[in-house]
């Protein structure tokens, strides 16, 4: 089984509840989502920001349902309020 790494950085509030350094190995075609759900499962006090937070590669905002071919950082976006 071919495994990738998935390095997280969080910003806004979501950055409080998480370790400062974050990377997880994975299958590869798992999910954003499966990656979201393992993170609320090591850090509970984190999941109702996980629920509304936005997820971007790079410079691309993707969705849950995105499948992480190669190994990337995958960037957690706190709600911003205001406008």
């Amino acid at each position: 089984m071919q495994t990738i790494e998935i390095k997280i950085e969080a910003f806004g509030a979501i950055e409080r509840l998480l370790p400062k350094a974050l990377a997880f190995e994975f299958a590869k075609d798992q999910m954003v989502k499966d990656v979201l759900s393992h993170i609320t499962n090591l850090y509970p006090d984190a999941s109702p920001a996980m629920e509304k937070c936005a997820c971007a590669i790079g410079e691309d905002i993707v969705t849950r349902q995105t499948a992480l071919e190669t190994s990337c950082t995958l960037v957690l976006l706190s709600p911003v309020a205001g406008g």
